[in-house]
């Protein structure tokens, strides 16, 4: 259906589902977010508790014009809405996503009443939309000035910090565990067949195996030592399967160079790998782990090169 063949009765019917399932957005946002952003949810439950308002002017509007009986009309039913992703139901919402997709909603509805409200021929009708037209236009500045204050208070402020610590329990640690299992557990058995067999193409299918093993016994590891619920450390199978691949990736990076013909050579860049890989895990425990730089250093080296030692005195034996 076209929005240019609407009768008042269909756009009145139309505003009310809007106002309907927008209300239902915010207050899905605010649940999402209370437990960890309360500054975000009280915003978003503001807007929830205005657009019920809205809804109750349009609804008895309706009923004086057109009766008890409400018509089903949706936005999906009308040409020109645009698609709106269900980001209410993500497990990891974040303030600003949740922000910039009520901007987008108040934006579409405000033009939504405005156009109506020039295609209404009673009075009532076209007033009601104009209003709401105007104050869904305020509501886009109420929800800066909300922001604003939130952010002189230092709720925002809060806020961030929030985001950066889950980030670090959902993502970077049991990435980091992965990292340095992948990066170091796969040594031993990579270089001690290497240095065993001198083949690399063994050395590679060693290596291969570990790092894919690992992977699948970190993740299941990862994913079925907590559930999340009382750590907050979100969900289980988030967490193993970014711990499973990074561990993955942390042993194919040193097995890879192996597929290179002559073994000295694969040997060294195949130990060039494994200094890049410890670096980067101790620039990611100095970064986001807050330990300092040289003990960083130190304990990942230190650890790597033990058991590269052991790889290649098993190997040699």
């Amino acid at each position: 259906m076209r929005f240019e063949e609407l009768t008042e009765q269909q756009l009145l019917a139309l505003a009310i589902a809007l106002e309907e399932e927008d209300g239902r957005i915010y207050r899905d946002f605010a649940e999402a977010l209370r437990a960890d952003y309360p500054a975000a949810a009280e915003l978003f439950t503001r807007l929830a508790d205005e657009e019920s308002q809205h809804r109750h002017r349009l609804l008895d509007l309706y009923r004086a014009r057109f009766g008890e009986h409400l018509l089903l009309l949706r936005r999906q039913d009308v040409r020109g809405f645009s698609v709106r992703r269900p980001v209410w139901l993500a497990r990891t919402l974040r303030p600003e996503k949740a922000r910039r997709e009520a901007a987008m909603m108040e934006l579409e509805t405000r033009r939504f009443y405005e156009a109506a409200s020039q295609r209404a021929t009673n009075v009532g009708v076209r007033q009601l939309l104009g209003d709401l037209a105007h104050e869904e236009q305020r509501h886009e500045a109420a929800a800066e000035t909300v922001t604003d204050a939130q952010k002189q208070s230092g709720q925002v402020d809060h806020e961030h910090a929030t985001a950066r610590r889950l980030f670090v329990l959902r993502i970077i640690q049991p990435g980091l565990a992965g990292l340095m299992d992948g990066s170091v557990s796969t040594l031993a058995p990579l270089f001690a067949a290497a240095f065993a067999t001198g083949s690399t193409t063994d050395a590679f299918r060693v290596g291969l195996a570990a790092s894919v093993g690992a992977g699948i016994s970190m993740g299941f590891a990862e994913a079925l030592s907590d559930d999340g619920k009382l750590s907050g450390r979100g969900g289980p199978w988030l967490r193993g399967v970014v711990c499973g691949l990074m561990t993955t990736l942390g042993g194919i990076g040193h097995t890879l160079p192996y597929l290179l013909g002559g073994f000295r050579l694969a040997t060294g860049v195949a130990i060039s790998v494994v200094i890049v890989e410890l670096a980067a895990i101790s620039w990611v425990r100095h970064r986001y782990m807050d330990t300092p730089p040289l003990s960083a250093a130190l304990q990942v080296g230190v650890g790597g090169a033990l058991v590269f030692l052991i790889g290649w005195l098993i190997g040699s034996s």
